[in-house]
């Protein structure tokens, strides 16, 4: 609402044109259209806050996430839980790739891990990702935020289960981008994704 009504502000502001009136008028003018512009901006503002720092609801079914450490928003004692449909609301997304455990390309889907750091208001400089052996690795934030590193729960249309490296597997688009390819980044693929922790 409040970008319609500054996208609005803006057209009529253009189609007066200061040739249409008196310095006086403009003057007027001025003062109304900054006051009513001052307010969609607020009004915007305040949206994108309370949006950002919306209550994540409690999980209905399976957890198969759990979000800890430097995060603002929670539904328990342990941080943030997230159901399969919870983690599906906040988008999913694909990357097609080769990894160093499979044989071709692959197509992964999921959700961007960016996308949860949002949704759980993060802070921090490295997520401790756990799987459910207790394997742990450091996944530096700084590249959750440079690359479109998913949390994929499917692989190649179907749903990953322990078996075969589900319920999450930390995927990384290396075929994008070819630094990625770099051996050093194997130990941040976590399989098995049971907990990521912000520090």
């Amino acid at each position: 609402m409040a970008l319609s009504f500054l996208a609005a502000a803006m057209l009529s502001w253009k189609k007066m044109g200061p040739t249409m009136m008196t310095t006086s008028r403009l003057r007027t003018n001025c003062r109304v259209w900054s006051a009513r512009l001052a307010g969609a901006l607020i009004a915007l503002l305040s949206w994108t806050i309370a949006h950002a720092l919306e209550p994540l609801p409690a999980p209905k079914g399976p957890v198969i996430l759990v979000v800890s450490g430097n995060i603002e928003v929670t539904n328990s004692p342990q941080g943030a839980l997230f159901d399969r449909e919870m983690l599906y609301s906040l988008g999913k997304s694909v990357v097609e790739t080769t990894t160093s455990w499979t044989d071709g390309e692959q197509r992964f889907e999921g959700v961007l891990a960016r996308a949860v750091m949002e949704r759980v208001g993060a802070s921090g400089t490295t997520l401790i990702a756990t799987a459910l052996n207790d394997f742990v690795a450091p996944v530096p934030m700084a590249e959750i935020n440079k690359y479109d590193v998913l949390l994929a729960t499917e692989m190649n249309g179907k749903q990953m289960e322990v078996s075969d490296k589900g319920p999450i597997w930390i995927v990384y688009p290396r075929n994008d981008h070819p630094e990625l390819l770099d051996t050093k980044f194997n130990d941040r693929w976590v399989w098995q994704l049971r907990e990521l922790r912000v520090e």
